[in-house]
């Protein structure tokens, strides 16, 4: 049963990571702040791969941040 959920959990994830890449994407910002954001993007996919859960918490707060106009300086 507990193999069931984090399976869920592992597809809502991949999920919302192809929706954050495609809003990054989209964004009209400066190329330094897409770097960046494209980055925090990488950690949260390597992050899933060893604490699914913690990647999950990442990218619950970086779509918030992303919704809310909120982003990263760039280099």
């Amino acid at each position: 049963m507990e193999r069931d959920s984090q399976l869920k959990l592992y597809g809502q994830v991949a999920d919302q990571l192809k929706e954050a890449h495609a809003k990054v994407r989209a964004l009209q910002v400066p190329e330094g702040v897409r770097m960046a954001l494209t980055r925090k993007l990488l950690v949260v996919t390597a992050a899933a791969k060893h604490d699914l859960p913690d990647a999950a918490r990442r990218l619950d707060r970086l779509m918030k941040d992303l919704d809310e106009g909120r982003f990263p300086e760039g280099d």
